[in-house]
């Protein structure tokens, strides 16, 4: 059994073997731990489960925390198990047998933390047994889900304010990674949290490259993307279950290792897909927006977008899956004008009211800006969560500036088009009138006979898709959700078919990596954050891992849940000899270090035999 920390940092350093905390992290342990409430806005990887974990530690009674992450607690617990710290869930998925376990460890006060559902928390008599006993304090994680302008509203989260009332004595946690003015203001309503200390670290994750692509063949520009990361962990989001399923398939054929996941799967296959993403190398996770996974994977090197989200902060939750473990990250997507009018054809379809509709159309606006933005990627998307920064020379438009011409030409000849044709058709069918396409909808509605039939045969469809893409994101053409994706003018147009107003837009490529890249990842993958590692060191870290690997199997739990790669790396740095040399090690705490600290020993001398280095 755990020894009782004495403090918070000595909980951090003897249980997670951490040496010293981060950012706000000792403020906001220090408010929860000495009965005070906490809203707590922190970037994924920023450490928020250490902002009730470690209180829980210090505090008597158990810790319940609410998550509607039901796939991810077991590894939740089992990491917890690893540093021997007492923990279990209650969710939907237990069997009858032991969930009445994990009940009577509650009752008895064999737990120190206790992961629930809300949907069981608020079942039958889990509060009034709660009542009964001691709690330590309440974690509310993935606080957003309170929200219905959040991007993952769950309704049953908004019945959690009743724990202000049943444990007025208790203090409470509320934690999220994306939250703008609304969404805080609606949990801090929602959860009762009016008198809670409000916590809001930078939202900045600068070991994250932003890289966004002009989506013209989708599948090709995708598995150029995977081409070269073909040994690490990924992410790639679908918008629907149908083109997960495909996406999976076709990387698959072309001999990527590619897994889907979403909502219409089995529970059963669900489980298998997600185990073998987070316990073998190289498994690209093809998943849907809109049913997340809530995976807990800290070393998963990119998250690429096939089609566009529905806003930045859902944008924003899902890149933050990648480089939990603060090595360097990729979020890239691909985006279409039919991304946006299918958007917005959703919105129009929702039975929500007209505020809603306007509240969520302005988030979409704001993700296509971001989308189309000639500055810095960071700047911008910090911007939106009101936080200001300077250039981060780490996006593609600061590697690689894109170029802005005067596009007043092509876009008068778009304006006109749309005008001249009446105000009745989508991008491709003014496309193929610009191109002077030979079609039977062309010849049926005369439209080879205007005057700006084949006016722009000289530019090539991925260039007018660009122009109309851009025209529509600043205003000039407004697309008819009802009308199936109908461009019509706006006011602002007017100047340009005059000639008042110049239009300067952006140049768009749609080629994903460029041979620089390629060359400085491949160099990446022998280095240790800025250190080279030679030859022999890569022998030693290879050998870990596979050690790391074997003892996952053996206890049933993901490879991260062993030991971090942060862990491994600092072993490879170190070269411990001795028993002494394991402490100040990366997340190895007094646990870890009795259950695997003998086994690193004999791999690091057995190594430095071999070489004989040390």
């Amino acid at each position: 059994m755990l020894t009782g920390p004495k403090s918070a940092l000595d909980a951090l350093n003897t249980v997670f073997g951490y040496p010293a905390f981060r950012g706000l992290q000792a403020d906001i342990i220090e408010q929860i731990t000495s009965g005070g409430d906490a809203l707590v806005l922190m970037p994924t990887g920023g450490g928020k489960s250490l902002c009730y974990q470690i209180p829980a530690l210090l505090r008597h009674g158990v810790a319940v925390v609410v998550s509607p992450l039901i796939a991810l607690m077991q590894d939740q617990v089992s990491a917890m198990e690893e540093l021997g710290v007492r923990a279990a869930c209650l969710n939907s998925s237990l069997s009858a047998e032991i969930g009445g376990q994990v009940l009577r460890k509650l009752r008895t006060s064999e737990l120190d933390l206790l992961y629930v559902s809300p949907e069981r928390l608020l079942m039958g008599d889990m509060l009034p047994m709660l009542e009964s006993l001691p709690v330590a304090l309440f974690a509310i994680d993935e606080a957003h889900c309170v929200s219905q302008w959040g991007h993952d509203f769950r309704p049953e989260y908004r019945q959690l304010g009743v724990l202000a009332e049943r444990f007025p004595d208790v203090p409470r946690i509320a934690l999220t990674a994306t939250a703008d003015q609304q969404t805080r203001d609606d949990i801090v309503r929602e959860l009762r949290l009016e008198n809670a200390r409000q916590f809001i670290s930078s939202f900045d994750r600068p070991n994250i490259r932003y890289s966004v692509a002009d989506k013209v063949k989708a599948r090709e520009q995708l598995l150029e993307f995977l081409e070269s990361r073909r040994r690490d962990s990924g992410i790639v989001y679908c918008l629907s279950r149908k083109r997960c399923e495909e996406v999976a398939g076709w990387l698959c054929d072309h001999g990527i290792k590619a897994l889907a996941y979403h909502a219409g799967m089995s529970a059963d296959l669900r489980s298998k897909n997600q185990q073998r993403f987070q316990r073998e190398d190289g498994i690209v996770m093809v998943a849907t927006i809109a049913f997340g996974m809530g995976i807990d994977k800290p070393d998963v090197r990119y998250v690429a977008h096939y089609d566009l989200p529905k806003s930045i902060e859902g944008y924003y939750q899902e890149t933050g899956r990648a480089g939990r473990d603060g090595d360097p990250a990729e979020a890239w997507m691909m985006w279409s004008t039919a991304d946006i009018v299918q958007q917005r054809r959703f919105i129009e379809e929702s039975e929500a009211g007209d505020v809603h509709k306007r509240v969520i159309g302005g988030k979409l606006d704001a993700l296509v800006g971001l989308c189309e933005t000639v500055s810095c990627r960071r700047v911008q998307l910090l911007a939106y969560f009101g936080e200001s920064a300077t250039p981060c020379g780490n996006c593609d438009n600061c590697l690689n500036p894109p170029s802005v011409r005067d596009a007043t030409a092509e876009a008068q000849k778009a304006l006109s088009c749309v005008y001249r044709t009446g105000q009745r058709f989508g991008v491709a069918h003014l496309i193929d009138v610009l191109r002077g396409a030979d079609t039977e909808k062309i010849r049926r509605f005369g439209h080879h006979e205007l005057g700006v039939y084949s006016i722009g045969q000289d530019t090539i469809d991925a260039v007018w898709r660009g122009v109309f893409r851009q025209l529509i994101s600043n205003g000039f053409l407004e697309v008819d959700h009802e009308s199936f994706g109908v461009l019509k003018l706006t006011a602002a147009a007017k100047p340009i078919l005059k000639g008042e107003q110049k239009v300067m837009l952006r140049e768009h490529i749609a080629s994903t990596t460029t041979k620089k890249e390629k060359r400085e990842r491949e160099r990446s993958r022998s280095k240790i954050g800025d250190v080279e590692l030679s030859g022999a060191e890569q022998v030693l870290l290879d050998r870990l891992r596979a050690w790391r690997r074997a003892a996952a199997a053996e206890h049933g739990v993901p490879a991260y849940v062993i030991l971090h790669d942060a862990s491994l790396n600092a072993v490879v740095q170190k070269k411990p000899q001795r028993d002494a040399e394991l402490h100040g090690i990366l997340g190895l705490g007094e646990t870890k270090r009795e259950r695997y600290g003998q086994a690193l020993l004999s791999l690091v001398r057995e190594w430095s035999m071999e070489t004989g280095e040390a």
